[in-house]
């Protein structure tokens, strides 16, 4: 199979995004599985690899056919206009959440055009974007407004464990209130399908509870009982393999050890600290349900640690991996 071309978008430019992108493109095992192309700007990639000092050289193209996708040569679609001097180092300016979404408004440009095969982000700031007068979020909203997808699926993996989310940037009360019969059908259905895009042939799926113990049976909380049992028995009716609700203190364990192939969690951080404790640098998040596969860091700008050059590219060097492994399956 022929190496395919993944974008990497440079991320905020005050945090550790361009740093760990360097480092992860000193790694020649990443040019033997795909033609890395970085979207971002030419000079602030530059500028931080004077703090990382990987030698590598930028080669500026226009567009990916250009690249010379060799180690020792970094490959670079230049954002132009990008006004450096108001770019500090560990520092939430709109300068450099502009610069962050013009990256990634180049990446989905290319993405649905097919000149890149998926594309791996590397971490934003939100106080940034919002400095920047930009109207969304985070980079999933971002993704599902240039390209007029609605509510796309996020999935984290580390290992064999995968997780799906049920509400993603919400408060945890507006969470709670959005476990829903029907907004659990929606996701399971929504999941399955996911499973099968990524080649997963076994999809045998988890729900969390969402109280502790699942609610004992209505003695602390009545959601499972109202909301998520009656789901699951008409779900396993169409056909669905989905077990649930199962506490949330083991349902991840059980997952990691084969027994699920993906967890449904009902809220943002019992998923994330599920995944992240059990391998922070290697949980890599995917987006589902774009024209195109985009997966990321999950970790954030790390402000603390910018330009020191200490940041590890392990997570960025995972996201690399596995936008090549799944995005030959996912568009196909």
């Amino acid at each position: 199979m022929d190496r395919p071309v993944i974008g990497i978008t440079m991320g905020d430019p005050a945090g550790i995004g361009p740093e760990i992108i360097l480092k992860a493109l000193k790694n020649n095992e990443l040019y033997s599985k795909c033609k890395p192309l970085v979207i971002g700007n030419a000079a602030i990639l530059e500028k931080a690899d004077q703090i990382v000092n990987t030698g590598l050289k930028m080669n500026v193209v226009e567009v990916a056919e250009e690249g010379k996708y060799c180690h020792g040569a970094i490959d670079v679609v230049d954002i132009p206009g990008i006004n450096i001097s108001e770019i500090k180092l560990g520092h939430i300016s709109g300068e450099a959440g502009r610069a962050s979404y013009k990256a990634i408004e180049k990446a989905v440009e290319l993405a649905k055009s097919k000149s890149i095969g998926a594309i791996a982000t590397a971490p934003i700031n939100k106080e940034a974007i919002k400095a920047a007068k930009i109207d969304f979020i985070g980079h999933t909203e971002m993704l599902a407004g240039l390209t007029g997808t609605a509510d796309p699926l996020t999935m984290f993996q580390v290992g064999n464990l995968r997780v799906f989310f049920l509400s993603r940037h919400v408060s945890l009360k507006k969470a709670c209130d959005l476990v829903t019969s029907d907004r659990i059908i929606d996701y399971v259905t929504r999941l399955e399908n996911a499973l099968r895009m990524l080649g997963v042939d076994r999809r045998k799926i988890a729900i969390a509870g969402l109280n502790p113990h699942s609610g004992e049976h209505g003695l602390f909380g009545d959601e499972e009982i109202r909301e998520i049992e009656p789901t699951v028995d008409l779900l396993r009716a169409r056909g669905i393999d989905v077990d649930g609700p199962i506490a949330a203190d083991s349902v991840y364990y059980l997952a990691l050890k084969g027994k699920y192939d993906s967890v449904l969690s009902l809220y943002h951080d019992q998923g994330h600290i599920a995944t992240k404790m059990v391998d922070f640098e290697r949980t890599i998040s995917l987006t589902i349900g774009l024209p195109f596969l985009r997966t990321s860091v999950d970790h954030g700008t790390a402000f603390d640690i910018a330009g020191k050059g200490v940041a590890s590219s392990v997570s960025m060097e995972e996201a690399i991996k596995l936008a090549v492994i799944y995005g030959h399956k996912y568009s196909t």
